[in-house]
């Protein structure tokens, strides 16, 4: 198959031993890409119940058949692992540089294994791959660690953890040229349990492209097609753009999402960011878009520098309205620290807003005031250094809560919620509750999709946001496309997934002649189908049932004003729509049946659910 190099590298770091891994053919041809193969490499190696801290859990940094190639919101990597959160397989992704240069580098992927006796760094220059001391090294930052590490390889790029992952913390992230992080599943904590403190690769090898020449040519259509008004409207303020029009729409994550619009967003949206802070914007590989923020400001005497680079939507909603902070200069501070430590902002956030409603309960002996930014950036630092009740927090904001006998935190399956509040966003719930890694954003139907027709997905009409009715299928749907998108992890802002301007057409035509493979539009859905299988078995292994689908009870109360007040989620109705939404995807209650692995052209992962 074109466009791959049909290898991983293998890494084994107790024995400091390097090899090859082949990726069987039919692989490539049924998995395509980075998710589908990196799951189906673990579903092979791993058991399903290794301790996600232990030796054996393996982590996989992986590309797909458009890495390397410069085209527009390709610019991404995925890292994949089992979770310290979920204990089941969870991946991450995340743009910048390094995807780039690993999609260049000889190899799709590093597989991680084992964990070194002292910390060590790993190096893959030129298809070369190296392990190296890394004492000096630990107990730095990310940013800290990213110059040394540059100064030592010049030209390549770096992925490394900072004090948190070194510390085990559950929300630790691997940070990615100090802004981009790899976030949301803890895998910071199993690169630190594996004392690898960072990954540097520069890669020089040309991919091996079925029809270079067209593939350049509808690489350069396909940019000028995304890069509209609309997108370059995008670019100039980036996610944060968001933040008054989600307030406006009643679902911007308030108070511990007690509440879906915040007072003083237009103090934190990007319109207020670009006027003041901001000092420079960012891009990935082969994206002109620019849509990452760079800002210079201060907060409570401490320095915001650029080259942390800026907060983004999630980061401003977990930071801000979330913890009912209206100071965005805190946020700024706040997001770099986080960076600096190797945390998720998404998390963090999420379980500082926790401690905020816990203190005001009396549930803790602590003191933490609504909206003190002051308090949340001390709290980044107790969590990262697990001090105080941060190290508390450090070991699972569910295990915490579930010790203080609370059912105000906002976890399923014990991943924070991310900042989309699904009771303005129905359908989103159902993927909420039943995504196999727990809350996610980036993997999910988002209701917001739906307001035009999108015939080649069998989408004829616009849905109601409010209701359930009619969502388990369009789920499926939309959650199988974004699954095809991330096993060829193209970035889910530059591609079109609905309505009038819909790119999947252009986007399959550039994986032809990047790969020799034509899909219709069935095939490219039965791929995300199958790779969003392979997670569901995984979580299976690790012990998930239809039982434990379920939302956190705040989103059976109501939203108190605003424009999606008074549209709870239903218990009993959610529970009827994930019913259905397993009868649409042919599954029981464990997962995908024989039959249905069959039809996906798995029957050699079946007997992995134990029935």
């Amino acid at each position: 198959m074109y466009g791959i190099f049909g290898r991983y590298l293998d890494v084994d770091l107790s024995v400091g031993a390097i090899q090859e891994y082949e990726i069987p053919t039919r692989w490539q041809e049924l998995h395509l890409g980075g998710r589908g193969i990196a799951a189906r490499v673990l579903l092979k190696e791993l058991s399903g119940k290794e301790d996600p801290l232990s030796p054996e859990n393996i982590l996989i940094f992986a590309t797909g058949p458009l890495q390397g190639t410069e085209l527009l919101g390709a610019g991404r990597h995925l890292v994949m692992g089992i979770s310290p959160k979920t204990g089941s397989v969870c991946g991450s992704y995340t743009g910048g540089y390094l995807g780039h240069e690993l999609g260049r580098s000889g190899y799709d992927g590093i597989l991680l294994r084992g964990t070194a006796a002292e910390p060590v760094y790993l190096t893959l220059i030129d298809g070369v791959a190296q392990i190296h001391p890394a004492i000096d090294l630990w107990g730095k930052g990310t940013g800290k660690t990213e110059t040394a590490l540059k100064e030592r390889h010049p030209g390549g790029c770096v992925a490394s953890i900072g004090i948190a992952g070194e510390k085990l913390v559950q929300m630790a992230c691997i940070i990615h040229d100090r802004s981009r992080a790899a976030g949301r599943p803890g895998l910071g904590a199993v690169m630190g349990s594996k004392r690898l403190k960072a990954i540097l690769v520069q890669g020089n090898e040309e991919k091996p492209l079925y029809d270079r020449e067209r593939f350049k040519k509808e690489r350069a259509q396909y940019a000028k097609l995304v890069l509209d008004d609309g997108m370059k409207h995008f670019g100039k303020y980036g996610t944060a753009g968001g933040v008054i029009w989600l307030s406006e729409m009643g679902i911007l994550p308030t108070r511990n999402f007690q509440e879906g619009v915040f007072d003083h967003a237009e103090s934190i949206g990007g319109d207020k960011l670009h006027d003041t802070i901001l000092v420079g914007r960012e891009g990935c590989t082969g994206c002109p878009i620019r849509c990452k923020r760079v800002v210079k400001t201060s907060f409570a005497k401490r320095e915001v520098l650029p080259e942390f680079g800026g907060p983004e939507y999630e980061t401003i909603a977990a930071f801000g309205s979330l913890c009912m902070n209206d100071n965005l200069d805190a946020i700024c501070l706040a997001n770099q620290l986080c960076n600096d430590y190797g945390i998720d902002t998404i998390s963090a956030g999420v379980a500082i807003a926790f401690l905020m409603e816990a203190s005001e309960k009396g549930l803790i002996d602590e003191e933490i005031p609504w909206g003190d930014g002051e308090a949340i950036v001390s709290l980044i630092d107790q969590i990262a250094q697990r001090e105080g009740i941060g190290d508390r927090i450090a070991d699972g904001l569910e295990a915490f809560a579930d010790e203080l006998g609370s059912d105000f935190h906002m976890t399923i399956k014990g991943m924070e919620i991310p900042m989309h509040e699904p009771r303005g966003k129905q359908g989103l719930g159902i993927s909420y509750a039943t995504s196999p890694r727990g809350a996610t954003h980036l993997e999910g139907m988002h209701d917001t999709m739906l307001t035009a027709p999108t015939s080649e997905l069998g989408v004829d009409h616009a849905y109601d946001r409010f209701t359930l009715a009619d969502k388990p299928g369009v789920t499926k749907t939309y959650e199988d496309l974004r699954s095809f998108e991330n096993s060829l992890i193209l970035c889910v802002f530059t591609v079109r997934e609905t309505g009038e301007h819909y790119t999947l057409p252009q986007i399959r035509s550039l994986l032809e002649a990047a790969t020799g493979i034509g899909l219709s539009p069935i095939k490219m859905l039965e791929i995300g189908e199958r790779n969003y299988a392979l997670l569901r078995l995984h979580a299976a292994r690790a012990g998930y049932t239809i039982d434990g689908d379920r939302l956190p009870i705040r989103f059976s109360q109501p939203l108190p004003s605003g424009a999606s007040a008074d549209h709870p989620i239903r218990a009993e109705a959610m529970r009827t729509a994930i019913e259905v939404y397993y009868q649409e995807r042919g599954y029981d209650q464990l997962g995908p049946t024989d039959e249905t692995l069959r039809r996906l052209d798995l029957e050699d992962c079946i007997g992995v659910i134990a029935r």
